[in-house]
């Protein structure tokens, strides 16, 4: 008995690059193939139930996504490039004493 061969569908993303959907069984036997073109054409997304659950995208996608690539080094550089540099913040503490409790 062989496996059923289902068909991904393709579908336009904001970008107007093609996506490729993949039903869950059917990524799970075509892992590599997935992992592959989510590398070399982009975003693949991965169904349950015919409902999008997943995407696998590469890192460099990933990485630009949550803007990885742009954070500051160190903590140093990135307080250096805040916009409130050269704001005057009080930071003095009223002295609080607490409150008489009667025992």
């Amino acid at each position: 008995m062989g496996i059923a061969k289902t068909k991904s569908t393709r579908r336009r993303s904001p970008k107007t690059r093609s996506r490729t959907s993949w039903q869950l069984q059917t990524a799970k036997a075509r892992f590599s193939e997935i992992f592959r073109l989510a590398r070399s054409e982009g975003p693949q997304v991965i169904t349950r139930q015919g409902k999008d659950a997943v995407v696998m995208l590469s890192d460099d996608e990933y990485r630009q996504l949550v803007g990885k690539a742009h954070q500051p080094k160190s903590l140093v550089e990135f307080f250096r490039a805040s916009p409130l540099v050269g704001v005057e913040l009080d930071l003095e503490r009223v002295r609080d004493e607490g409150r008489d409790v009667a025992l």
